[in-house]
């Protein structure tokens, strides 16, 4: 895996949902840079890419209430064990669960396996809550699909927070999760 500053010159047989990724980071000015890899089904298989990259693996896991009418997405580090119950306790809502495929396409324009915080950009209605694990905001870098699971990208962590997150519309809580 070679780590290539910014968008691929070549975008044959990219999506116009990953395309749009790199038109959103080059329209903000954000630097970045890529991996293009084989399709990251597997937390194992992303930890090669973070090795890649130099970042620290970060899940990302949509959620949502009983009733399937909120939903968020949960970014945390990639060796804590997700425990449903710290979390809805911290938000103060009952009963968190993975969310379907369906609002995960519906809302972010993502398929499973390529959930990404980079997905909010296609979150026009702002149907999705932001809830980012306080450790997360700690390393200088972070890996994150550019919505499809067959690249990576290494960005700052502090344009995410500062540039990224903004200009996508969407404020995120920050949790501590055990």
């Amino acid at each position: 895996m070679e780590l290539i500053n910014g968008r691929p010159t070549d975008t044959t047989g990219r999506l116009p949902k990953e395309l749009r990724v790199y038109d959103f980071l080059d329209a903000l000015e954000i630097t970045y840079q890529r991996v293009d890899h084989e399709p990251a089904m597997t937390m194992e298989a992303c930890v090669e890419i973070d090795k890649a990259m130099g970042t620290t693996m970060c899940k990302n896991l949509l959620l949502c209430n009983r009733q399937k009418t909120n939903f968020y997405l949960l970014l945390m580090p990639g060796e804590k064990v997700f425990q449903t119950k710290e979390l809805s306790a911290q938000l103060g809502v009952s009963r968190l669960s993975f969310a379907p495929a369906e609002p995960m396409e519906e809302f972010l324009d993502i398929t499973p396996g390529s959930l990404s915080v980079l997905g909010l950009m296609n979150d026009k209605e702002k149907k999705v809550r932001l809830i980012i694990d306080s450790p997360v905001l700690n390393d200088e870098y972070i890996g994150v699909h550019p919505c499809i699971n067959t690249s990576s990208l290494k960005l700052k962590t502090a344009d995410l927070i500062d540039k990224i997150i903004p200009a996508m519309g969407h404020e995120p809580t920050i949790v501590h999760l055990p």
